[in-house]
């Protein structure tokens, strides 16, 4: 009998000890009664009573990534390919979560494929390749709404891979490398169109460096000549002025020696010597000279004066 009490006090501790249910932070329980929804427990401790109430789903909060398998497609301009996607969802309400869809992930697999294929049907090639983030934003935004009744926000789309069919992928290939080599032919043209400016402009600079030093030497020429002449001309007017002033004192000496006819009339003797040095074609002798008698007097008086002076 004491081993019986035992094992049923043993048994209803078991059972209160399991009824109660510690809940983890970012998750969320799903409590059922008689199997009908009773209530949801988020993060703490709950005591569920026993035999009636079970917890029918453990859910996480957490924001939750699934990889979708390629997803055949075909574009505005019938280009078969293939695409798959990433969804990035977080379960917003949990008691729609449990009971709004049958396997949710499945679901959203298939709506992802449909809304996927509509979207791309309204699109070329071209601009399915290019268009990646315009097609996020549409799948996020109809997925998002579509999903609301089953609990799940849709937080962000991704197109991982677009794989477009083998022949497709030769020809984007081959325009690509025809791109590069039409860009590559341009930058060698660029670049040999700039050197060739340089090098006209370096010549250009050169020519006009040559001139201007060709000026300048020839300024400096021109002013070395002008100086030069300066100076000669100076040279030439300072003796022109000693002769002059030679002659000046001269006179001045004679003026101041009182100098007497007779040593008048031979200067003049000495002048017309120079006079009829042979190039004169014409002569013209002073009245004082006319009179040869005259002449032979001064002569001789002036002979005179110098025998005396001896």
């Amino acid at each position: 009998m004491k081993e019986l009490i035992v094992f049923i006090v043993a048994l209803v501790a078991f059972i209160i000890i399991s009824c109660i249910k510690i809940v983890p932070q970012a998750s969320a329980y799903v409590l059922e009664r008689l199997g009908a929804y009773r209530k949801t427990w988020g993060t703490g401790l709950h005591f569920q009573f026993p035999f009636i109430e079970k917890v029918a789903k453990k859910l996480s909060l957490k924001e939750q990534v699934v990889d979708f398998p390629p997803q055949p497609v075909i574009t505005k301009d019938n280009v078969h390919m293939q695409i798959d996607t990433v969804i990035y969802y977080q379960i917003s309400d949990p008691k729609l979560y449990t009971y709004g869809v049958e396997k949710p992930l499945l679901a959203i697999e298939n709506l992802t494929a449909t809304t996927l294929r509509n979207i791309i049907g309204e699109l070329e090639l071209d601009s399915t390749l290019t268009s990646r983030d315009i097609i996020n934003v549409k799948m996020r935004s109809i997925l998002d709404e579509a999903t609301d009744p089953w609990g799940i926000k849709i937080n962000r789309v991704e197109l991982k891979n677009i794989i477009p069919p083998r022949d497709i992928q030769d020809a984007m290939e081959k325009q690509m490398r025809a791109e590069r080599e039409r860009r590559e032919k341009v930058l060698q043209a660029e670049g040999e169109k700039r050197s060739s400016i340089l090098v006209a402009e370096g010549l250009k600079e050169s020519k006009i460096l040559e001139a201007e030093a060709e000026k300048q030497a020839a300024i400096l020429r021109a002013e070395a000549v002008k100086e030069a002449r300066i100076k000669e001309a100076e040279g030439e007017a300072e003796a022109i002025l000693k002769v002059q002033q030679a002659i000046a004192d001269g006179i001045k000496l004679i003026n101041d020696s009182s100098p007497g006819k007779e040593a008048l009339i031979l200067k003049s003797f000495e002048a017309l010597e120079k006079v009829a040095d042979g190039k004169a074609t014409k002569l013209i002798v002073p009245s004082e000279l006319q009179n040869i008698t005259n002449v032979a007097s001064i002569f001789k008086e002036v002979m005179s004066n110098e025998n005396n002076n001896q």
